[in-house]
């Protein structure tokens, strides 16, 4: 009977980490549904990239307020969860606070989680209420409402209800040490939980005992919980922010790259000598056309579909964004959070049927429309603007691509400079021949 706690902890421990793997498995496969693209130039500034912008929190700080917040709740909170090898190890073995052997180390570092402990739920407390009191006004965009609305606030409660059951558990814990409770060593020191413990005076020995194990069980379960919660949430940038940093563009942000079938049609009809329908010696004849551009998240690359699955939803490239604050329909974490939709639509798709069976829809149309592609001024703010390295301009530009070079539905204005382009080889509709008319003024 003594082994049966063990051994649940165990079942749990086993289930909760093998539904996370299986829900992690689900997210590699869809990412990679995307179009292979090269990131494995540059090592040594990937390196560098991931170790200022996630590790770092580099272009939090931007904002000040959100940013050191934002460094307090993910340091403590990371911190905070080293103390989960110990509870693991004390859940398998059936001992309590197996590293207090450590000694004075031990104290510091106790000491040191119940300071960011308290500091965590400060700032989670603050993030609230910047959410739902002060309204700030890039949390209540359209796209955040229902779900991301909830979601935002699911993961704050989730956050409040782990810290104070860090501290009531010791809280507990201390009031049992002096009370020189069996298997309660004297070890470690409480400077949050030790305000807490009064509370709890006058306890029985049985009814502390129940406390402590119930917040410690509590405790564990719910970080079980919330690490599986990561894969229905956008708060699974927690994990990807770190390859999404290291695989980001490198390029300068104004250059934009060549597909390269138009590549090879240009060179072509550039090349008087070349037979445009002849086939390399020894070529079979190529089947269908690669598609230019994208309408669906399996046209899009790796990379792009990855940067979809680690958007934060924080709103920073929506409130930089031009084309937004001037009232157009463009929101660039709205085509961060469609990409993403449509790709988890797919994967369910592929986990339903096997492999994917078309279901009659798209990314364009029938998520991202060509009103809000064609918003963009292309000006790279949203890019600049993104704590981890995230590019809504790259899958705009694909989009647009696909509309201008498939569909052939541009804008009539661009279609008309394209025109003039082509015709008067300038993008304003004068004949060639008075090109330099204004020179004679």
């Amino acid at each position: 009977m003594q082994y049966i706690p063990n051994i649940l902890f165990i079942i749990i421990l086993v289930a909760g980490i093998g539904y996370f793997t299986k829900n992690i498995r689900k997210v590699i496969r869809n990412i990679r549904l995307g179009k292979d693209v090269n990131r494995s130039d540059n090592k040594a500034e990937r390196f560098k990239n991931m170790a200022m912008i996630a590790l770092g929190q580099s272009k939090m700080v931007r904002r000040p307020v959100a940013g050191i917040l934002h460094i307090v709740v993910y340091i403590g909170f990371i911190v905070i969860n080293i103390e989960v090898l110990e509870i693991i190890i004390d859940g398998i073995f059936g001992t309590h606070r197996i590293f207090a052997f450590l000694g004075g180390l031990y104290d510091v570092l106790i000491g040191s989680f119940e300071i960011l402990a308290f500091l965590v739920f400060v700032g989670v407390v603050l993030f609230w209420i910047r959410r739902n009191v002060i309204k700030l006004k890039r949390f209540w965009n359209p796209e955040m409402k229902g779900w991301p609305k909830n979601d935002g606030n699911l993961i704050l409660y989730f956050e409040m209800v782990l810290m104070t059951l860090f501290l009531v558990m010791n809280a507990a814990d201390l009031q049992l040490q002096e009370l020189g409770a069996d298997h309660y060593v004297k070890a470690g020191s409480y400077p949050v939980s030790q305000f807490i413990a009064p509370l709890f005076n006058g306890m029985s020995e049985g009814t502390l005992i129940f406390l402590e194990r119930g917040a410690w069980w509590l405790h564990i379960i719910g970080i079980l919980i919330f690490l599986n919660y990561l894969y229905f949430s956008k708060h699974l940038h927690i994990m990807l922010a770190f390859p999404n940093t290291y695989y980001g563009d490198l390029k300068p942000k104004g250059e934009l790259d060549n597909l390269e079938a138009v590549t090879n049609e240009v060179k072509l009809m550039m090349d008087p000598s070349a037979d445009p329908f002849a086939a390399p010696a020894g070529d079979e004849p190529e089947g269908e056309p690669e598609k230019f551009g994208a309408s669906d998240v399996t046209d899009l690359n790796w990379a792009q579909l990855l940067n979809s699955y680690t958007c934060t939803e924080c709103g920073r490239c929506t409130s930089e964004c031009p084309a937004n604050q001037t009232g157009k329909k463009l929101s660039p974490r709205k085509i961060m959070m469609d990409t993403r939709d449509r790709l988890k639509e797919v994967g369910d798709n592929i986990d339903k049927n096997g492999s994917f069976v078309d279901d009659g829809k798209q990314l364009l149309n029938d998520y991202i429309t060509p009103e809000e592609l064609w918003a963009c001024t292309s000006c790279n703010a949203c890019v600049e603007a993104c704590p981890v390295s995230i590019s809504p301009l790259s899958i705009i530009i694909d989009m647009r691509r696909y509309l201008v070079m498939e569909e052939s539905a541009a804008p009539s204005d661009l279609n008309n400079m394209m025109s003039n382009i082509e015709n008067n080889g300038a993008p304003w509709p004068f004949n060639q021949m008075d090109r330099l008319n204004w020179s004679n003024e």
